[in-house]
């Protein structure tokens, strides 16, 4: 709650005029019973035709102003809801985008997008009903007990069990319902995490035909939701009939005592009913705005964990200034990920000259891309120390850091919208001379030139209408536009035949010599030519030298030559 208190405070102006236009709705609402009492006690038993005139009259006004006060009020719950909710949605992407991977790990992608779109929902409909109704319901309420008490004060008793009951049968549908609610927000997460599973797989589901089994799994988790959902609702189901039922009850005790009121006083009778029927309608908003309450008290509190997340990465508060060259220094490095109980790294050592290629090889969970990660400080290292030009990269700044690093992952991410604006990702600010550079050494060029609109092809989500082998040279062009001093090449060559990976290797060496370049592969024809070959089994280094180094001293690389080339390896 102490969230949305503060959401609102931020807004505190648009708030507060919605509240008054609420205000000035709501007292119109409590002054048209009087009035009409008023034109029946002294206008129609009178037989004063002007007084009934001018009583109808002033009831028109009010209704007129209750009206403004309504669209007024309708008009600045919506927009501040909406602000607030635009504001909050914008600050939660801001905090995630600080957050480290291990960060983004626990909290769960799935659940990150839950919390921004459906949590942050929630607490819009919560601000929004309460400027139009939950203000409302209390205001009106205790104004129709007043005014029935101002009129009637006979009616004390009646007005006390009225509260008293209420009172409890609301504070045990918000004790009931907080912990459904809860409960039915996790069901959601685990509901987006399937269908966000299914939709990024969508492919390899239909190869293996294994639809029904997918639709199996969703409908298990539907129900889930669906029986929490009910659960939920159940507890507002058998609560809001109770409050009408006390109200409705408390009316006919009203007009059952009324039998020995005096007949002249019937207008003030009907004016106790009209607040009745208020206070019962002032009950049931405040039922109704409660559960939505509970909710979105349920969400702000998942909101909330996201904002007071603490990136795991420490930042500086004085950065170690340094000029990236590419050289590379692993200390003792070791690296476990979080809730594992092993490491995925252990005790690396060695160091990387710049303008090194780097071949990194090993048989699959070997800690390839564990590795590469934690040199951009993707993860931070569990043990030991990574440096980069003499510079512990925990002193660096982390977007000094990044901008001298460029990374091809093995999935190629391409986004939305042209070639051209893809390529710019790597440099915004590129000439075009640099990108047609970029894209002739990755021999993306074969394929963009024969597209009827060049660079400016549009590419759909995720270049779903590019190759494999294109998405990959295109994710490498990227990379090379921003000419960066250490290139991360996570098995990014693994589309490609044999020949063109050869001639883009070929065109990394001779035209950007001077970049560190990190080669993963699973391929020992790709790495074989790198400076250095560094092998890795079981997250340890089991070898790191040149090709023929490697095969004269390392039987876990001489597995893999003979496994992948054939014949007798130089060691044997």
């Amino acid at each position: 709650m102490k969230l949305i208190l503060k959401l609102i405070q931020s807004h505190i102006v648009l708030f507060l005029t919605g509240v008054f236009f609420l205000l000035l709705e709501t007292i119109a609402d409590l002054l048209q019973p009087t009035y009409m009492s008023y034109i029946v006690d002294k206008g129609v038993q009178g037989k004063d035709v002007h007084l009934i005139l001018r009583y109808g009259a002033a009831m028109l006004g009010i209704a007129a102003v209750g009206a403004i006060g309504a669209v007024m009020r309708n008009l600045f719950a919506s927009y501040t809801s909406q602000t607030i909710s635009r504001d909050l949605r914008s600050t939660l992407y801001r905090k995630v985008q600080t957050l480290s991977f291990e960060n983004i790990d626990r909290l769960q992608p799935a659940s990150i997008i839950t919390r921004i779109t459906n949590d942050v929902t929630q607490i819009q409909n919560f601000i929004n009903g309460c400027m139009r109704i939950m203000l409302r319901a209390p205001i009106l309420g205790i104004g129709s007990v007043i005014l029935i008490l101002a009129r009637t004060p006979e009616q004390a008793p009646l007005m006390l069990f009225v509260l008293i009951a209420s009172t409890l049968l609301i504070t045990a549908n918000m004790k009931l319902g907080y912990p459904r609610f809860g409960l039915l927000q996790k069901q959601l997460d685990r509901l987006n995490t399937v269908s966000r599973e299914f939709l990024s797989s969508i492919r390899v589901v239909k190869a293996f035909h294994a639809e029904q089994q997918e639709e199996e799994k969703f409908r298990s988790i539907a129900e889930d939701y669906a029986s929490t959902g009910v659960a939920a609702t159940r507890i507002a189901a058998i609560f809001s009939p109770l409050l009408n039922l006390t109200v409705n009850l408390s009316i006919v005790i009203l007009l059952w005592r009324s039998q020995t009121q005096n007949a002249s006083e019937i207008g003030r009778l009907m004016a106790s009913v009209n607040y009745m029927t208020q206070i019962l309608f002032a009950l049931g908003m405040v039922s109704n705005i409660l559960n939505s309450a509970v909710r979105a008290v349920t969400s702000a509190g998942r909101v909330q964990e996201i904002l007071e997340e603490e990136p795991v990465q420490t930042v500086p508060e004085q950065p170690q200034a340094v000029l990236v060259q590419g050289a590379i220094c692993f200390q003792e490095v070791s690296f476990r990920y979080a809730r594992t109980s092993r490491d995925a790294l252990s005790g690396l050592r060695f160091s990387i000259h710049p303008g090194e290629t780097i071949g990194i090889i090993g048989p699959t969970g070997s800690g390839k891309s564990s590795l590469v990660n934690l040199v951009p400080r993707f993860y931070d290292a569990t043990k030991g120390h990574i440096l980069i030009d003499g510079v512990d990269i925990t002193q660096m700044d982390p977007e000094i850091l990044r901008q001298a690093i460029a990374v091809v992952p093995q999935k190629p991410l391409l986004f939305s919208g042209t070639i051209a604006e893809n390529l710019r990702w790597g440099d915004e600010n590129a000439s075009a001379e640099q990108i047609h550079t970029a894209v002739r050494i990755s021999c993306a060029d074969e394929f963009i030139n024969k597209l009827p609109e060049g660079y400016e092809t549009q590419l759909g989500q995720g270049g779903v209408n590019l190759s494999g082998g294109q998405k990959q040279r295109l994710s490498l062009a990227r990379a090379l536009v921003r000419h960066p001093r250490i290139l991360i090449l996570d098995d990014c060559t693994s589309a490609l035949d044999a020949a063109t990976e050869a001639t883009v290797l070929n065109g990394l060496r001779e035209e950007a010599a001077d970049i560190t370049v990190l080669l993963i592969s699973q391929r020992i024809s790709t790495v074989m030519k790198a400076d250095r070959i560094l092998c890795l089994e079981d997250g340890h280094m089991c070898g790191f030298g040149t090709h023929e180094e490697l095969l004269l001293h390392c039987s876990a690389y001489q597995a893999i030559y003979t496994s992948q080339i054939g014949g007798e390896s130089h060691g044997r």
